[in-house]
């Protein structure tokens, strides 16, 4: 997706460990148009899944999320981590480690949103080592339900997510592959 390429070129900011600073548009401060885009193009990718809903983790996941909800014409539902006083009991937990913050978290979501047969669009804003995605669909399918497929905002295709993700039998869509992040710039992984 050449908008979204060039917007990580323009504003992302290398940090070095393998992590890319997209706050200015994308985890903290969000540009909605752009967002508007990952989601419509999302639905082109996966038009022929007959998605019921879209499962993403908070929060930094809501924004695609819910934009390729919006464009699907489903609910969003997203995996809590931290704990609410209002979500406690007929609920879905699954343990996720989260590369960029480097601590594990019990994720959750209420059964009721998950119905048996159901087809859900798991949708996330980095895949790195693919835990969030993994534990996403674990809880989809605990529920009954089947994973239509998993859309990525940005993949860094030098750790091993994606390639966890296809041995496990899921259908990954990344919107931006990234080849290296050395030296303070991005590199992409070319496309044929």
């Amino acid at each position: 997706m050449e908008l979204l390429k060039q917007k990580v070129i323009r504003e992302g900011i290398v940090l070095g460990q393998g992590v890319l600073k997209v706050d200015s548009f994308l985890n903290h401060q969000m540009d909605p148009f752009l967002m508007r885009e990952v989601g419509r193009e999302f639905t082109r990718r996966f038009a022929g899944e007959a998605v019921t809903k879209v499962l993403t983790i908070e929060s930094s996941g809501i924004a695609p999320g819910i934009m390729t909800a919006l464009e699907l014409e489903v609910p969003l539902i997203f995996a809590r981590k931290q704990k609410s006083l209002t979500l406690t009991e007929d609920i879905y937990v699954e343990q996720v480690y989260s590369f960029t913050k480097q601590v594990s978290n019990d994720i959750t979501v209420a059964k009721k949103f998950i119905a048996p047969g159901e087809r859900v669009l798991i949708v996330d804003d980095f895949l790195a080592n693919g835990e969030a995605a993994l534990g996403l669909a674990r809880i989809v399918e605990q529920a009954g339900a089947s994973v239509a497929g998993i859309g990525i905002v940005i993949e860094k295709s030098f750790q091993p997510g994606a390639s966890r993700l296809k041995e496990a039998g899921y259908r990954v869509e990344s919107l931006v592959r990234i080849a290296a992040l050395e030296n303070g710039a991005v590199s992409f992984v070319e496309e044929a």
